[in-house]
């Protein structure tokens, strides 16, 4: 009777155990310690695509600094726990897991990347700890095969609601009618953007031309380009590609306006593309301090300008929101557990980030407008808001 007893007690404990550490159906998520609020972050900080990870590394550091100071999350001090997932998808889903399993954290900021994300969603989901991605727009992040994924959140826009952004400003702002699109088809992220573009702009495709990360030379495409009747040149992609494509394009000759999206709001566009060349460039954007969208602008761009003696950019503003979310849903639920953040996630309304006033959807993108930053030798020019 007594081993009977042991046995259905070993048998109870590994029942519970694997409960605790199921999907999301059965896990309630590692318990909030008692004296701290541990955040891990799963950023590319080298490799490929630094400049995006290490500019939302900025902006969350600052919003972590911020609410310690200020008394922590109700009560409790962050303790930021920092990995580099050095723009590689294995490595990413390897932080993920020692972040989740070894690191106990009950919420992440990162991944910078749309297939990085996608690298990081099973561990995560395995543990039932939440991710708040300041830049992963791939519309299936969140949603995929029809099921919400209950684990991962953004504080962009996603990749359809910026080619709906773009489109309405080519036609209604820029008011032209024929457009030509060289996209990158390699990339979940431009693929996306293009097909949005495509449905939502209202006058022609002229002409459509692809290349793949990791191309330098694109003479062959914009000289097909080129010889094309259009007013427009779309681009989507990131701000490697996007750099040389408009340094080869203005050297060709092609002066029409270029439109790119949120790949290329980083300043090593312009280093690559040359300031001179970059007049007449276009892309949407989270954020802009010509078009600030909330009271909270002035006092982030101050509060950045101090720490790192430099204007923020959208990658700073976006991991400064993703840290705030956290907080914010924290804070809402009462959380006891990270699945109670990735609840409170769900439920965010009305929250005010530098990025916008925003309500989370439930397919977990947050519902705000755009920016639309217009570009002059390399310098923001104009910034307009776009409602699609």
């Amino acid at each position: 009777m007594k081993k009977m007893n042991l046995l259905f007690g070993v048998a109870a404990a590994l029942v519970l155990l694997s409960a605790c550490s199921a999907g999301p159906s059965g896990a309630v998520g590692d318990k909030i310690d008692e004296n701290e609020i541990k955040i891990g972050a799963n950023l590319e900080l080298s490799g490929a695509v630094a400049a995006y990870g290490s500019a939302e590394k900025e902006g969350a550091t600052l919003a972590v600094e911020e609410i310690n100071k200020a008394g922590g999350i109700d009560g409790k001090k962050i303790k930021w726990i920092e990995k580099d997932n050095k723009s590689d998808n294995a490595e990413v889903a390897s932080v993920a897991s020692n972040l989740t399993v070894n690191s106990k954290v009950v919420a992440i900021v990162g991944p910078a990347t749309s297939g990085a994300v996608k690298a990081s969603t099973p561990n995560v989901t395995k543990a039932s700890v939440p991710l708040v991605t300041p830049s992963g727009t791939d519309d299936s992040l969140t949603v995929q095969n029809g099921k919400v994924q209950p684990y991962v959140f953004r504080s962009c826009f996603q990749d359809s609601f910026q080619g709906v952004v773009l489109a309405k400003y080519a036609s209604e702002n820029l008011k032209v009618d024929k457009a030509v699109i060289l996209g990158d088809n390699s990339s979940d992220y431009a693929v996306g953007i293009s097909k949005a573009f495509k449905k939502a702009y209202k006058g022609e495709i002229v002409s459509e031309q692809n290349f793949v990360a990791g191309d330098k030379d694109f003479q062959a495409q914009l000289t097909k380009i080129k010889n094309q009747t259009f007013d427009v040149l779309v681009v989507p992609g990131y701000y490697a590609e996007a750099g040389l494509i408009i340094k080869q394009a203005r050297d060709l000759g092609i002066t029409q306006p270029i439109l790119g999206a949120d790949g290329f709001g980083d300043e090593k566009l312009v280093e690559t593309a040359g300031e001179k060349n970059v007049s007449n460039v276009y892309y949407t954007g989270a954020f802009s301090t010509k078009a600030p969208a909330t009271d909270k602008v002035e006092g982030f761009v101050k509060a950045f300008k101090e720490k790192y003696g430099k204007e923020p950019s959208a990658f700073n503003a976006l991991g400064y929101d993703a840290v705030y979310m956290i907080k914010q849903a924290t804070e809402d639920k009462k959380a006891k557990t990270s699945k109670d953040i990735a609840d409170g996630l769900a439920e965010l309304k009305d929250f005010v980030g530098v990025t916008g006033e925003m309500t989370v959807d439930k397919n977990h993108n947050p519902e705000k407008s755009a920016v639309v930053i217009g570009l002059t030798d390399g310098k923001e020019s104009s910034a307009d808001t776009v409602n699609p």
